[in-house]
């Protein structure tokens, strides 16, 4: 048997050639975070894939692009900082679109990378097919790939086949991540300390340190509105009666708040859904504290 694989794979192309409906097909359900816009923070995992054979671990680059300012200067080299740990490159080009100075400026990039990049035609279904070999005839003139895997994200054409691809140039390795997670947790902690500080900041000392934050849900809806629920969890009653406030003030008054930073965090609209749960002298208690993710384990 063969033995399992676990590998990191960047996402790299301009935008609008398709990597969210790639990444969303792969995982079979829409991951919350998905924006074209650049990403300021860090590099994040979009989504991680998980299958008998193998563990994929998709991370997205933003900042492979011409910059136009420090700020840009600084996410280029950042993200191909990403290019050169990565185990294996997709790029993803638009098979509808002609190559143009974007893709010329991410072949320049990948050069100094030594990473095996796989070739990723996408959008098959919306061209001729006689069309495909020039048009990776086009691309494999000017880089070597170490494959090239012509697809349809949207008609979930050959899909397996380019995972099959990119496994080859996986290292062996166990599951980092557990069967059901589909996306990193950083993002969830981050909304859930955003709502803990307004919660705190507007509670004064009236709710000391009693409060924890679960981010219970992170889905985007068709419109790429941001759905989050969460809950905030405080060790008595009369704690519980203070976050609401009178006729749910001061908990509207959290959210806005909240809402706010939170757009600005995922560059998007924000639906935010808060709950006041009462869980009795929660931080003495282990397995709760597990839970709301303090101690045991690692968020890295």
């Amino acid at each position: 048997m063969d033995k399992h694989k676990s590998g990191f794979v960047a996402v790299i192309g301009r935008p609008n050639v398709g990597k969210s409906t790639l990444i969303n097909t792969l995982i079979g359900q829409k991951i919350a975070i998905m924006s074209d816009k650049p990403q300021t923070t860090r590099n994040r995992i979009l989504c991680i894939l998980t299958q008998p054979d193998a563990q994929i671990v998709f991370l997205d680059t933003p900042g492979i692009h011409k910059p136009k300012h420090k700020l840009g200067e600084y996410m280029v080299k950042s993200a191909e900082g990403t290019l050169k740990e990565v185990d294996a490159i997709f790029f993803v080009v638009d098979a509808t679109e002609k190559m143009g100075p974007g893709e010329y400026y991410i072949l320049e990039r990948l050069q100094a990378t030594k990473r095996p990049v796989i070739l990723v035609v996408n959008k098959l279904d919306l061209i001729e097919k006689e069309t495909v070999l020039p048009i990776i005839s086009h691309y494999t003139e000017k880089y070597q790939f170490a494959g090239v895997v012509p697809i349809s994200a949207k008609a979930e054409t050959n899909l397996d086949g380019l995972l099959d691809e990119v496994k080859k140039y996986l290292p062996e390795g166990p599951q980092y991540y557990p069967e059901d997670m589909v996306t990193d947790q950083p993002e969830r902690l981050i909304v859930a300390e955003l709502i803990r500080e307004k919660v705190l900041h507007l509670t004064r000392d009236e709710v000391p340190h009693a409060i924890a934050v679960e981010t219970d849900e992170m889905t985007t809806r068709d419109n790429d509105d941001v759905y989050i629920r969460a809950t905030i969890f405080v060790e008595r009653d009369s704690q519980k009666g203070i976050v609401i406030g009178a006729k749910g003030a001061m908990l509207r008054e959290i959210g806005e708040l909240a809402r706010k930073d939170i757009e600005v965090l995922l560059g998007s609209k924000v639906f935010l859904d808060l709950w006041v749960k009462v869980k009795k002298d929660w931080r003495n208690r282990t397995g709760i504290l597990h839970n709301l993710g303090f101690g045991g384990k690692d968020n890295a």
